[in-house]
């Protein structure tokens, strides 16, 4: 419905003739089982309907030349909405009827001077009332035999409710107690630090939490030393998966990289690089300030963040997944996008926290083909990522 300049001169408005080609590519699908254009690629299929006539409709049988004449390049080809009625009402007047088989009973002919009947709720009960017969056979055998399935209900519902009750009494009685004397146990099994109710904290709020061995339940003659050795030892190992390494950047934070990959030093906007091949890790760590772009995360990254910029300025570009999470008091926003770029398509996962009074960015990009590659980068990342500045 735009202009395209490479291969096909076109500058129609959306209309009747866009209508009747969406009609013969739905009816081109529904018939043929498949789209006549691939459909892998927005771009790709905008040039490929300006640039390269449709797939022929082998098997639309006397469909073919509607479908055929619907998805003509050039609007002004198409047939208009009249000549396209009437070649339907012919086709659907000519068209045999279905083969109905041998264990088909056929319908009587239908009275056409009379309305049908229809049967409102409560008819039944109204008959009953009025001493008019009502058929329903079935109804009474249902009746004398739902009795068996009504027992049956009873008894495996008593099972349950025992079964139930069982399994509170073992736990009472069998289940070992809470040990009182170390009230600092359950403490100790929230999980690797930052993280709260299993959602990863990128505050790095978690991290500041008081280790078990210090003060008084720690181990005696334990230095302060030592005892920070053994902290840094039960926070750093369970937070990187296999493939990923815990990096302590100079800048002032911390992010699971994926190993062997090369960290570029920060540039002019900001941004710390981590990549390798096709792949990078953006890394800002509070380069912008509330003061001057407002408190909303979100509106920060639809509006402000400079590492969307290419998303705002592309012509083929999506968003989706748009959200805003609270952690632990802290405001994120997230997004998925996707823009052209030098490379071809980018599938690009964003996280914009707000963090005393400063915003850090993540963002993870890669070949829109290696969405799942993106997205395990991108979850580690944010799992990880701690501000230590």
């Amino acid at each position: 419905a735009g202009p395209v300049h490479e291969n096909w001169q076109l500058a129609a408005p959306i209309g009747p003739a866009t209508d009747l080609w969406a009609l013969g590519s739905l009816l081109f699908r529904a018939v043929q089982g498949h789209a006549p254009y691939p459909e892998e690629s927005t771009a790709e299929l905008v040039q490929m309907v300006c640039a390269e006539p449709p797939a022929y409709a082998e098997e639309c049988g006397p469909l073919r030349p509607v479908v055929e004449s619907l998805l003509r390049q050039d609007p002004t080809d198409r047939s208009d909405f009249e000549e396209l009625r009437g070649w339907l009402r012919s086709l659907v007047r000519s068209a045999p009827e279905p083969e109905a088989g041998v264990h088909v009973i056929a319908a009587p002919p239908a009275d056409t001077s009379r309305l049908p009947v229809i049967r409102r709720r409560g008819e039944l009960v109204r008959r009953r009332r009025a001493g008019l017969p009502v058929h329903h056979g079935r109804h009474k055998r249902a009746k004398r035999e739902s009795g068996s399935p009504r027992r049956l209900g009873r008894s495996l519902l008593l099972l349950v409710l025992l079964a139930m009750a069982a399994a509170i009494a073992y736990a009472v009685l069998f289940m070992p107690k809470t040990d009182e004397t170390n009230p600092g146990t359950s403490a100790d099994r929230t999980g690797a630090a930052g993280e709260v109710g299993g959602a990863p904290d990128p505050t790095g709020a978690g991290q500041n939490a008081p280790d078990p061995g210090d003060g008084p339940g720690g181990t005696p003659g334990s230095s302060p030393e030592e005892s920070a050795a053994d902290n840094e030892t039960q926070t750093t190992g369970p937070e990187a998966a296999d493939g990923f390494t815990l990096r302590t950047d100079p800048e002032g934070f911390r992010v699971a990289v994926a190993e062997n990959w090369q960290r570029t030093a920060k540039n002019g906007s900001g941004q710390v690089v981590y990549s390798r091949g096709d792949f990078e890790l953006i890394v800002v760590p509070g380069r912008d300030s509330a003061e001057r772009y407002g408190s909303d995360p979100m509106k920060y990254q639809r509006d402000d963040e400079r590492e969307l910029q290419p998303y705002r300025d592309s012509s083929w570009a999506t968003s989706t997944g748009l959200k805003t999470i609270e952690v632990g008091g802290r405001t994120m926003a997230e997004g998925q996008f996707t823009w052209t770029g030098d490379g071809g398509e980018l599938y690009v996962r964003n996280l914009a926290a707000l963090i005393d009074g400063r915003y850090h960015v993540l963002q993870v990009r890669g070949p829109e083909a290696e969405r799942d590659e993106v997205t395990r980068l991108y979850e580690q990342a944010s799992a990880t990522y701690r501000h230590t500045g």
